[in-house]
């Protein structure tokens, strides 16, 4: 395997798994519950978030890692 894919892999599931993670705390901070019994509003909500979080923290990721290739080696 090579450094590229590695990179990309590693730094696409820190970016994933950190978004989402923003996403779960402001939830909380929301008093939306992501692991409450049923489908209720909170949990439907808490869902929405974390799922917009690990997107956005995906996203962010790959625009570092293309702002990163893109600049000139010293």
């Amino acid at each position: 395997m090579s450094s590229k894919l590695l990179i990309e892999g590693i730094s696409d599931a820190v970016g994933f798994v950190g978004g989402a993670l923003i996403g779960f705390w402001v939830g909380r901070w929301l008093g939306l519950d992501l692991f409450a019994p049923g489908y209720g509003n909170a949990s439907i909500g808490a869902i929405v978030l974390v799922s917009i979080g690990g997107g956005v923290g995906l996203q962010l990721a790959r625009k570092w890692r293309n702002r990163n290739a893109a600049a000139p080696k010293e």
